[in-house]
């Protein structure tokens, strides 16, 4: 995301050039799920990652599941 005046990094500028032409709403819905679908496979590898290094079981997921949560 950018905010004030930071430029496009070279990805968002070589993205723009790529899509610089009418797209149909289906090609566009297309392009958001690869997108999402991509990002989504990093968190998910990301995560393992992470359960692995700390060592966490199904155990230590379902008793937090299962711990009463307070109400805001």
């Amino acid at each position: 995301m950018m905010t004030g005046t930071q430029q496009p990094n070279s990805v968002q500028v070589s993205l723009m050039r790529l899509f610089d032409r009418p797209m149909l709403p289906d090609e566009l819905d297309k392009v958001h799920q690869l997108l999402m679908d991509y990002y989504s496979e990093l968190i998910a590898a990301e995560a393992d990652e992470i359960i692995a290094q700390k060592g966490y079981t199904q155990a230590d997921f379902d008793r937090v599941l299962n711990e009463s949560q307070r109400t805001r």
